[in-house]
């Protein structure tokens, strides 16, 4: 008999710590050449909580999600998911790039797209059964795009394409949801979609994770707020760190009395 572990994907696993959260960034320097992208970030994101990233551009917003999932490599500094090596526990976590880092060129359906959310499921070998097509499509149907589900994801519109990739996340039955900008350059009503899909995933359980651009909706989007430039500036909840200073030491002075005004409301 193996004592304290338990079964996870076929494997035999040690158990999370259940007090861990489900993201933990501690001391994290990430650096592109001699620049450093990131330097010492502390960040946690709590369970059940929907969270932004906020930072000017080239603040290591993306960055961050990148090296969570080992899309580069840090320097130095320690990344947890779940009390575990994030290493350990991809599966149960789901990305959703920036939509300018996909090649849409590439000739792909919809509903495949939306089974690649499968694919750590379906190995390579395993046959696509009915029920994994019911699936996607189920996840379709929640974006309000299985009626698309045979189109070349090519042809489809900005809006569209960014909920094709929401339903891919949905696919793989993540506990973790990381998307990167999910809201840029989309119509209003996708991105109505989107977070009212985020809310109701936070409501079962899930922890989410934005990087978000638009300050304006940070508080009726968001519980809690990460605010970055390089290194953390502030982090907690909305109504404690979105605060004029907070604000204009992340952005370096830059935003301008109205903006602050339309913000903080």
């Amino acid at each position: 008999m193996t004592l304290g572990l338990a079964a996870r994907d076929g494997r035999i696993v040690a158990p999370d710590d259940t007090t861990a959260a489900p993201l933990a960034v501690r001391g994290l320097t990430v650096t592109y050449g001699e620049k450093p992208a990131l330097f010492a970030l502390e960040a946690t994101f709590d369970a059940g909580v929907m969270s932004a990233i906020i930072g000017p551009n080239g603040a290591g917003k993306s960055t961050l999600l990148k090296a969570v999932l080992g899309m580069v490599t840090p320097v130095s500094g320690n990344i947890r998911a779940f009390g575990r090596p994030v290493s350990e526990v991809l599966s149960r976590i789901a990305y959703v790039p920036q939509r300018a880092t996909v090649d849409w060129d590439f000739p792909t359906r919809v509903i495949d797209v939306v089974l690649m959310g499968m694919a750590r499921e379906l190995g390579l070998l395993r046959p696509i059964r009915q029920d994994h097509r019911d699936r996607a499509v189920a996840c379709l149907s929640r974006v309000g795009m299985e009626h698309f589900a045979d189109r070349q994801i090519g042809q489809l519109s900005g809006g569209q394409q960014q909920r094709v990739f929401l339903a891919r996340a949905l696919a793989q039955g993540a506990e973790l949801y990381l998307l990167d900008e999910p809201f840029a350059g989309v119509d209003a009503a996708t991105e109505k979609t989107i977070v009212a899909v985020l809310k109701s995933l936070r409501d079962a359980g899930a922890t989410v994770v934005v990087v978000h651009h638009d300050l304006a909706t940070v508080a009726s989007y968001f519980e809690r707020a990460l605010l970055i430039n390089t290194t953390r500036i502030a982090e907690g909840p909305v109504a404690d760190v979105l605060t004029s200073e907070t604000l204009q030491a992340t952005y370096g002075g830059r935003l301008a009395q109205a903006q602050l005004a339309q913000i903080l409301g």
